[in-house]
């Protein structure tokens, strides 16, 4: 794969390239079209941003040709793209919009109410599928690459700001350089061996940064063409697959899950498809994905900041994501003092045996490609403290150095004095054969600490059968005596957040007062029952009676 400084580069290599680069429906576009069009809205962005102020442009799209024709412009221009998320309302959309102090705003009419009545000063809005835009971008269709820049083009130069969503406050703008995001491309399309004639299907958000760095940037990186899904849908996705010819697709979140709740096919294996890359999938869902379309998913870590990631080598261990890249200096310790954990010790079936003393979080001790929050430095300093790169995520470690996902920090239990993590009591109930989805979280004890508490989407046609339940949670020999769920809610379908992440928060804000159902195991012995109002009242009046807030 050769390499290049500047996402730039990339575009401009494209010019006279005649193959298929851009398909969306029955639209398709060469990559010599692609960097006609780009060229054009750079050098309509020249003259729309004032030169006062920064070279930012916010896009508020779902993905649509639009979107990479943006990104690629704002890389030719030396601007900087914030993706919004249309998922936002009212005064927290405008705070998003305002924050990143982008004076431009290209969206599309289907989002035109998302804006009404919002205080947005300062701010030209572009609607991309109107005559209007149609005339304004007509002037500048014989544009070339580098004719028209609002700042000087090089590695350092901003091109994202993508929001990061977190459990608290407002979401911060991670900013993504050209040299990053260049470089991000280029190891990923050398990592899985991406050909010129690959199609990336990408049906993840563009406004997030798993669309944009490990699914178009490797894409571009490889001259290999995109086909866009405006939105993600598990029905749609095989007749995308097989209508774009799609070879690779990325996935976040509840994706997979969702793939495999479809009615299955008889010509399921059917496509062109041969990888998808992704994170959250987990083991379990990892091989039934491979079993059913006989496509290999490959879990990877990297924070959305860059500031470390995990490559999976060969000979990693099940349930294991791999180890850090040779770049990283990762570590897994305690949250408060910085001190490392305990490796990890297993039991029979890969049970982890010393929780307590080996999750933790992992950070980065060495140097790291962060590059900072858009105008934030109180979250840039918690980020990097002490010098290191705090992940805000669990982890443990075995011997060998293979790491372990054990959820995010704020994942974490505390049942009867031990630390427990999420992700680790998923792993097993993703094994219960009725289950969709499962989520697992905390909700306080009445007296001290956490109880478990599971939020199961099951499959259609699936009913919830507490005997059955509790029977496969006792055959379960490497579940821990204090994992098992001690409150049960049964949906028809996972909360999720517009990435497809399961939106823990509304889960942990409900806990068991919720719109049911919610089974209650009242004396933890597995004898799973309703919590009615009755039992609810009972169990409120213990909280009470210990001072503790529920």
């Amino acid at each position: 794969m050769r390499g290049t400084g500047t996402v730039a580069e990339l575009v401009r290599r494209q010019w006279g390239d005649h193959r298929p680069a851009l398909k969306h429906g029955p639209t398709v576009l060469s990559h010599h079209q692609v960097v006609e069009g780009a060229a054009a809205r750079a050098a309509l962005l020249a003259d729309l941003l004032p030169r006062s102020g920064e070279p930012h442009l916010g896009v508020l799209l779902d993905n649509t040709p639009e979107f990479p024709l943006w990104l690629s412009a704002a890389a030719l221009a030396g601007a900087a793209v914030a993706g919004i998320n249309p998922t936002r309302r009212g005064p927290e959309l405008a705070r998003d919009i305002l924050h990143t102090e982008a004076p431009v705003l290209i969206t599309e009419r289907a989002h035109l109410p998302l804006l009404d009545g919002l205080e947005l000063p300062g701010v030209r809005i572009l609607v991309t599928d109107t005559e209007a835009y149609a005339a304004l971008l007509a002037p500048y269709a014989g544009a070339r690459p580098g004719d028209a820049v609002v700042a000087p083009v090089g590695a350092d130069s901003r091109m994202l700001l993508y929001f990061t969503s977190g459990s608290t406050g407002a979401p911060k703008a991670a900013i993504c350089t050209q040299g990053r995001l260049a470089g991000a491309g280029a190891s990923l399309a050398g990592h899985f061996g991406v050909r010129p004639d690959d199609v990336h299907y990408i049906c993840m958000p563009m406004f997030h940064g798993n669309a944009v760095l490990a699914d178009w940037a490797p894409a571009l990186a490889a001259g290999a063409a995109i086909a866009l899904r405006p939105r993600f849908s598990a029905s749609a996705f095989l007749d995308d697959v097989r209508g774009y010819g799609a070879t690779y697709f990325t996935y976040v979140g509840r994706a997979v899950q969702y793939l495999l709740a479809t009615p299955e096919r008889p010509d399921d294996r059917d496509h062109p498809l041969r990888l998808g890359f992704g994170t959250e999938a987990g083991a379990v869902d990892a091989a039934r994905f491979r079993e059913r379309f006989g496509v290999r998913l490959v879990e990877g870590y990297g924070s959305s900041e860059g500031g470390a990631a995990i490559q999976r080598t060969p000979g990693t261990p099940p349930g294991a994501i791999g180890r850090a890249a040779p770049a990283d200096d990762l570590a897994v310790v305690d949250p408060d003092s910085g001190e490392e954990r305990a490796p990890a010790r297993f039991g029979p079936g890969g049970r982890l045996l010393n929780g307590d003393e080996a999750i933790g979080e992992l950070v980065n001790r060495g140097p790291t490609p962060f590059e900072g929050y858009w105008r934030n430095p109180e979250a840039d300093a918690e980020r990097a403290r002490r010098g290191w790169y705090w992940t805000g995520d669990l982890f443990y470690r075995d011997a060998d150095g293979f790491l372990y996902f054990a959820g995010r920090t704020d994942d974490r239990l505390r049942v009867d004095s031990e630390n427990l993590a999420s992700a680790t009591i998923e792993h097993f109930l993703a094994h219960w054969e009725p289950a969709a989805a499962t989520a697992v979280y905390a909700v306080p004890d009445p007296v001290t600490g956490d109880q478990v508490m599971a939020a199961l989407a099951l499959r259609a046609g699936a009913v919830f059968d507490p005997a059955a339940f509790a029977a496969f949670l006792r055959a379960q020999p490497d579940l821990g005596t204090k994992m098992a769920p001690r409150f049960v809610r049964i949906l028809d379908r996972m909360p999720v957040t517009a990435t497809n992440k399961i939106h823990r928060v509304a889960l942990r804000r409900a806990g068991f007062r919720c719109p049911g159902p919610v089974w209650w195991d009242r004396d933890g012995d597995g004898s799973y029952a309703p919590l009615d109002a009755e039992g609810l009242a009972a169990l409120l009046e213990r909280y009470e009676e210990h001072g503790r807030a529920i």
